[in-house]
């Protein structure tokens, strides 16, 4: 009998991506582009939630959910005008939600392919 215990052979250049280790640094970035697009939208889908369930506006944490939003939102605010205040927040605070995902992905993938 052989006592003698050889390691495991190990690929060190695996990266958790599939990827060998090439473009690494583009991974990373990919992924922190995607990540800002998905926290992004989630305020402000979170605020669309808080609005249509009236959460109390006065709370500590629909105020800073509110403040996010406004902020995130600050160039799509009164694009649409119609009279339901519901579908009017629906469409203000969605509309740069959707964007922000599409752009956040979409530059991302092309990242990634650097």
């Amino acid at each position: 009998m052989n006592n003698t215990h050889e390691p495991m052979p190990t690929n060190h250049s695996y990266d958790g991506y599939g990827h060998n280790g090439s473009g690494l640094g583009a991974n990373r970035a990919a992924l922190i582009i995607h990540t800002i697009g998905d926290v992004a939208a989630g305020f402000l889908g979170l605020w669309i939630l808080l609005y249509l369930l009236e959460a109390n506006q006065g709370n500590v944490f629909v105020e800073f959910v509110h403040g996010v939003a406004d902020a995130l939102a600050w160039w799509s605010q009164d694009i649409f005008t119609m009279d339901g205040e519901g579908v009017r927040v629906f469409l203000n605070y969605g509309l740069p939600a959707g964007l922000y995902l599409l752009l956040g992905h979409g530059i991302a993938a092309r990242v990634r392919r650097i």
